[in-house]
């Protein structure tokens, strides 16, 4: 549809980039742009085609091949392309170009996938001169051709600040996947059982990914296994702190979103992470791989009393709310799209 925003990816599940993607065609909706979310192959059935349905967000699937993309683009004329996801990148922007249409790509991964992957990675980057570039942070920022706006992820966020955790839960949410260091969770629950420090503290974890049976054989005595949860707000009121022990990251999502909540997030210091959380204050941030200094900070949140729980919680909203949220977010974002495809 002419004057429409096409949020274009190619999705097999549900994770950040699904969730950002979820929010943001609402938020664009609500504030009068029209907006649809466009996938790029049929995949089945999934999780994410669920939430859009119920979120009643407009979307269309493709059949994967780049010729329909074109033809749609061409018949439809919408407003601007803007994709997510190397695949989407790659083929969203040679076809708004095809067809005389402005394109924008928000780069999201801050790691590099092994190959094949590392292939079509560098190819996305180097193609993106194709269009106008954004990035989630600074580190991705600065590998991808200049000039790059660097826009964050933004969620809703309460307009008033949540009841502070009183759950002994740490909790893990996203891939099980190398990158995501779901086996340095699992070796901090291990180290944290034996430690006896911490006798009354948990660890769960929510997600899928390749590294789930091996961990869940090894760890499961330690470790509760959730599995996928689609919805994560109904994640935050089970966790009291969210540990993010990962190798590479851009923007997790998941962190905006228990801080929304008001959970504290204890972090490896990449990515943006240093930006988003304030050691002491609504979190704790740790070296890269350092399960020393991740174990300081669980036992550090485990020793806080009502009134640490309280201060935690609190700071880490304000965080959400102040920097992440889609009032303070989005105009950003509408004015690079006025910029590249004024109305």
């Amino acid at each position: 549809m002419a004057g429409e925003i096409w949020q274009l990816l190619d999705a097999r599940g549900i994770g950040g980039i699904e969730r950002h993607v979820t929010v943001l065609a609402q938020a664009l909706s609500e504030a009068g742009h029209p907006c649809r979310v466009v996938l790029l192959a049929d995949h089945g059935d999934s999780p994410f085609l669920a939430r859009l349905r119920a979120e009643g967000v407009a979307f269309t699937v493709l059949d994967g091949r780049f010729g329909s993309l074109l033809a749609r683009l061409k018949a439809e004329r919408p407003r601007l392309v803007h994709t997510h996801g190397y695949k989407a990148g790659i083929l969203g922007r040679l076809a708004a170009r095809m067809a005389g249409i402005p394109c924008a790509s928000t780069f999201h991964a801050g790691e590099r996938a092994p190959f094949p992957v590392s292939v079509y990675q560098t190819l996305d980057e180097i193609s993106s001169r194709l269009g106008t570039r954004i990035a989630v942070s600074a580190p991705i920022a600065a590998r991808l051709p200049q000039p790059v706006s660097i826009l964050t992820n933004f969620i809703p966020v309460p307009s008033v600040p949540p009841l502070p955790p009183n759950s002994r839960v740490v909790g893990f949410v996203g891939r099980l996947s190398p990158e995501k260091g779901p086996d340095l969770f699992c070796a901090l629950a291990r180290r944290v059982a034996e430690s006896g420090k911490a006798a009354d503290v948990s660890f769960e974890m929510f997600g899928e990914g390749p590294l789930r049976a091996e961990l869940e054989a090894s760890y499961g005595d330690v470790v509760h296994f959730h599995g996928l949860v689609t919805d994560p707000t109904a994640i935050w009121p089970h966790i009291g702190l969210l540990l993010m022990p990962s190798r590479a990251e851009g923007l997790p999502y998941a962190a905006i979103e228990a801080m929304a909540a008001g959970r504290p997030v204890a972090a490896s210091a990449l990515g943006a992470l240093p930006e988003l959380i304030r050691p002491g204050q609504n979190g704790w941030l740790f070296p890269t791989g350092d399960l020393d200094a991740a174990q300081a900070a669980i036992i550090a949140w485990h020793a806080g009393g009502a009134k640490d729980r309280m201060s935690w919680s609190q700071a880490a909203w304000r965080t959400a709310r102040d920097g992440y949220g889609t009032k303070a977010r989005l105009g950003d974002l509408l004015a690079l799209y006025d910029r590249i495809a004024p109305v």
